[in-house]
């Protein structure tokens, strides 16, 4: 193979730099050409094709979001758009791709790759942590340090003011950033998919901290741990137990900012072992790191395999909020 793709898609997530710049550089040190595709597999039905070496991904492994930019793409979800996206490769003498992205990306990959067999090796970045065989994606440990930073200061606030404060993270179908953020932030509540948490129940731990001379608490919700979200939650909770309460809706500020350190090297790590992967002849598979070791895990099994959440940690942090 002589010359390599490699694009982000999907939502963005701190490390992505980082993973792009590992697999431009471990390339490029094998002597492999690398071309970068901006704005996913949109940018790749529109030819948008950028030579990329070492000194092109040189200060970005600091930087959040990608430089590649990324995009949703409808046109790439039809037969068509996959075909033009192919076309498009063969022009620009493009063997094989490295896909960094999440569920979305990988869907995508999949359909490609029966399509058109071209050669796909994933990365998983994705602040949900929600893909099957890696035990960390690229931007789950920055998502989850920045809500927390974000918690603890809203704490200070729930206390002074005596509030109850719901706090929303990201999560339409994993808890895991929930379930991490409201552990290391002493939540009273951890509301998350896997884990169906109503309105009575978090009433009645309102009621019972109240009972125990706690004034403020702090309930983390994922946005699909409850119809309507953290909002609608909290006013439910209200008709059955009258409290003072408010709700925090962190957004999207969890995808942006500096990767961690811990981020940072998972990316590099996993951006290397992808390129070399995608040299040695496999496709098809998402590289992760399970245990700390690098594990290939087919692209299907990645997408539609249920990671579970630690129900240990959820356990402990119902034991620890009492």
């Amino acid at each position: 193979m002589k010359k390599v793709g490699v694009f982000t898609s999907g939502g963005d997530a701190p490390g992505m730099n980082a993973a792009v710049r590992a697999v431009v550089r471990w390339l490029s040190a094998h002597e492999v050409e690398v071309v970068g595709i901006r704005r996913g597999y949109a940018g790749m039905i529109d030819g948008e094709f950028v030579p990329m070496a070492p000194r092109d991904v040189a200060n970005i492994i600091q930087r959040g979001g990608t430089i590649l930019r990324t995009a949703r793409s409808k046109a790439f979800m039809t037969p068509e758009g996959r075909s033009e996206a192919a076309k498009q490769l063969a022009r620009a003498g493009i063997e094989g791709l490295v896909a960094i992205g999440g569920d979305g990306t990988f869907r995508g990959a999949i359909k490609f790759i029966q399509e058109h067999r071209i050669p796909i090796v994933g990365v998983p970045g994705t602040i949900d942590n929600d893909l099957y065989g890696t035990d960390f994606t690229i931007g789950f440990d920055t998502a989850v340090n920045t809500a927390l930073d974000a918690i603890d200061r809203i704490r200070d606030t729930a206390a002074s003011h005596e509030r109850v404060f719901f706090i929303e993270v990201m999560g339409r179908h994993a808890g895991f950033i929930a379930l991490n953020v409201g552990l290391a932030g002493g939540a009273e509540v951890i509301a998350l998919p896997e884990v169906p948490t109503g309105p009575e129940e978090i009433a009645e731990q309102i009621r019972t901290s109240e009972a125990k001379g706690k004034s403020s608490s702090i309930i983390v919700v994922a946005e699909g741990a409850y119809p309507g979200g953290a909002d609608t939650l909290m006013k439910a909770a209200q008709e059955i137990y009258p409290f003072e309460g408010r709700v925090t809706v962190l957004g999207h500020i969890q995808r942006g900012g500096s990767p961690t350190a811990h981020d940072r090297v998972l990316a590099s790590r996993l951006g290397a072992a992808a390129a070399e992967t995608l040299i040695a002849g496999t496709s098809g598979v998402m590289l992760g790191e399970v245990e700390g070791e690098i594990a290939l895990t087919p692209l299907a099994e990645a997408v539609e395999k249920r990671k579970p959440i630690n129900r240990g940690l959820y356990e402990l942090a119902g034991i620890l909020a009492e």
